[in-house]
């Protein structure tokens, strides 16, 4: 099963669902403003990724430049912002066999794709 959490209107989110329909038969697609992960679920997302809260979070959004960037938050603290705010995370994650990949080049979604040699 591959999992991405999707938002329709992103360019490189369509992308890599685009690549994932292609190339995989088991796929779920969740459309994560419409359906927010729970708070497990994202703490689960952040461990997949090997990453921090606040490094998952889409800096560059207006509302994360009006209303958080001079905050000094918890771990705990950022994750319930994205909660609240799912717009500020960043986009789109893809899970494959346990392992999640922010798909921001496309190419980080290939690779999951592409067997490693030991």
């Amino acid at each position: 099963m591959i999992k991405i959490y999707h938002n329709k209107q992103c360019s490189k989110s369509c992308a890599a669902l685009d690549f994932l329909q292609e190339h995989t038969v088991d796929l779920q697609v969740q459309e994560y403003l419409e359906e927010v992960p729970s708070k497990a679920e994202l703490i689960e997302i952040l461990s997949q990724l090997g990453l921090k809260p606040l490094a998952l979070i889409r800096k560059n959004e207006a509302l994360f430049l009006e209303k958080f960037q001079h905050l000094q938050l918890t771990d705990e603290e950022w994750v319930e912002v994205m909660l609240q705010n799912p717009i500020l995370i960043e986009r789109p994650i893809v899970i494959k066999d346990g392992k999640a990949v922010i798909g921001r080049p496309l190419e980080r979604v290939i690779e999951l794709f592409t067997p490693r040699s030991s």
